[in-house]
């Protein structure tokens, strides 16, 4: 039986090397649909591992990143889980606050009521971890199934602004986070 993740980058640094966690998904035994935040897919288009064909051969499906017309069929299977990685401070806020102006969003806020694995691997700066807003979206988020990891040695530590580093972004850790598959 084939498990579909939905994995979800958002428009921060590690995005430009969503291969990565593609395949680490893919070497877990999740068959990968990638879904782009408007703003990520601008990035994908111009500077990230791979074009968005190269990502699209990758996964074998194509790579999403608007909302389908009701006219046309859905160009992804169904998800078993979704990874939402890298997730930024404002993905992690409007998911909170229920928005869903967005594909990536409409399906993250969508799974808390469908009851999928969720799981959200953030990459923030310092100063936008001290935000107020954010300690509480996480808090809702987690009462509401969503395994966030921040924090501690299970999950990402925010950087001082300006000097992340794309190399230790825990991309397996997210994945050891998602249900094992058979």
């Amino acid at each position: 039986m084939t498990h579909t993740l939905y994995l979800i980058a958002c428009a921060a640094p590690p995005a430009q090397r969503v291969a990565t966690g593609i395949r680490a998904a893919q070497t877990a035994g999740w068959d990968v649909g990638l879904i782009l935040t408007p703003s990520a897919y601008r990035w994908a288009e111009k500077d990230s591992d791979g074009s968005l064909d190269e990502l699209s051969e990758l996964t074998g499906h194509p790579v999403r990143h608007e909302h389908k017309l009701p006219s046309q069929d859905d160009a992804l299977p169904p998800a078993d889980a979704i990874l939402v990685a890298p997730a930024t401070f404002n993905t992690l806020n409007k998911w909170a606050a229920g928005h869903a102006d967005t594909l990536a969003l409409g399906l993250i806020t969508e799974a808390i009521g469908l009851g999928l694995p969720l799981v959200a691997l953030p990459y923030l700066n310092r100063a936008q971890a001290a935000h107020p807003a954010l300690p509480r979206s996480v808090d809702f988020l987690r009462a509401n199934g969503v395994t966030v990891l921040m924090g501690g040695p299970d999950g990402f530590t925010p950087h001082e602004p300006k000097h992340g580093d794309l190399d230790v972004y825990p991309w397996q850790t997210a994945i050891g986070a998602l249900p094992t598959v058979n």
